[in-house]
């Protein structure tokens, strides 16, 4: 909670600007924040109360309904395209990113498939291959959209929970390198993904088209020194630094927090990671053993992918920070999955 609640402070901090230049209402943002954060509540409660082997039962539905969901972004009258990017869904009251959606029920299903019959892991056709193809299924619909970056976040958790379930290792050799080659290629033919590679090598070649946004994320942090200009004190979010509501606002943290600031959602987070790492260990079993570590893989592992992507240890991604950045789809089902893993902790043993 400590995190949503700072990501509710900076979700303002960095949107007033923004939101009102948009829509004409600095408060605009930050409404659709709190919002989601009691949409988000709500759905962590009933979920930490629902016993986690009900979703268990719900594997295979969730799968069939997630790649119909991803298959709507392209129906007229319910995608919606952003920017030349078709990842949202209308649903009348608000909108949804399937994607999101894809993460958890992958997931539960992944984990589904090596509790029941846990000797296939060591099967490769039997075992691993039905899992990767599903995988492949859906990352390909998410690449298509086109969303690398979720596409690759969505395959890392099925590796995470493949590893955790035992994957021999020449299997996981094998698939890791398949998986790198599929990232290579789709870098390699579409010509704006291969402009954003070069540009984190060396944003300063193009400063003002590929590499401006890293540029922008550096002019941010630097400043902030130990403690950081003040909140509500950020000057690079004034139009400089794009996205400093969502994907950048750790940049705008650090920038009006400093050092200080953003050790603290670092440690946060490493916090969340072992508390989720212990409760994998001590779950009851093998099934909410696999959950607790993918949720906890899922959420981690984004955090570290932006924090490496805003510091220009990485291309961009356009991966948000989980809990902090402003999004609903992705803060109300991370808040939901936390609901899961809660129930889980409750049949843990001691």
């Amino acid at each position: 909670m400590a995190l949503i609640g700072m990501g509710v402070v900076m979700v303002f901090s960095a949107s007033t600007s923004v939101s009102h230049r948009l829509t004409g209402n600095p408060w605009f943002y930050i409404h659709k924040q709190l919002t989601w954060v009691f949409v988000g509540s709500i759905a962590m409660y009933f979920a930490s109360h629902i016993n986690y082997w009900k979703w268990q039962q719900l594997a295979d539905l969730g799968i069939i309904v997630t790649v119909l969901v991803l298959v709507m972004v392209w129906v007229p009258g319910l995608g919606i395209s952003v920017k030349g990017s078709s990842r949202w869904v209308d649903l009348g009251f608000t909108t949804m990113q399937p994607s999101e959606v894809a993460k958890v029920t992958l997931m539960v299903w992944s984990a589904n498939m090596l509790a029941t019959k846990p000797g296939r892991i060591k099967l490769f056709f039997k075992g691993t291959v039905p899992i990767l193809a599903v995988t492949g299924l859906i990352c390909g619909l998410v690449l298509l959209q086109p969303d690398l970056g979720t596409a690759v976040a969505i395959a890392w958790v099925v590796c995470v929970v493949l590893f955790a379930a035992g994957l021999p290792w020449g299997q996981i050799i094998a698939t890791g390198s398949v998986g790198l080659g599929a990232i290579a290629l789709a870098i390699l033919v579409a010509p704006y993904r291969m402009a954003r590679f070069m540009s984190f090598l060396d944003p300063w070649k193009d400063p003002s088209d590929t590499g401006y946004q890293i540029i922008q994320s550096l002019y941010a942090i630097g400043p902030g020194g130990l403690f950081g200009r003040g909140l509500g004190k950020s000057f690079q979010k004034q139009f400089f630094l794009p996205e400093p509501h969502n994907d950048f606002i750790f940049s705008v943290t650090a920038e009006e927090l400093g050092f200080i600031g953003g050790a603290a959602v670092m440690i946060l987070f490493l916090l969340i990671a072992i508390r989720g790492l212990r409760i994998a260990v001590r779950a009851p079993d093998r099934f909410s053993s696999l959950l607790a570590t993918g949720i906890t893989a899922m959420v981690v592992s984004q955090a570290i992918v932006n924090f490496a992507v805003v510091t220009g240890s990485m291309p961009v991604t356009g991966i948000p920070l989980p809990l902090v950045s402003y999004g609903g789809s992705s803060l109300s089902i991370i808040m939901g999955s936390f609901g899961v893993l809660l129930n889980i902790s409750k049949f843990c043993r001691e």
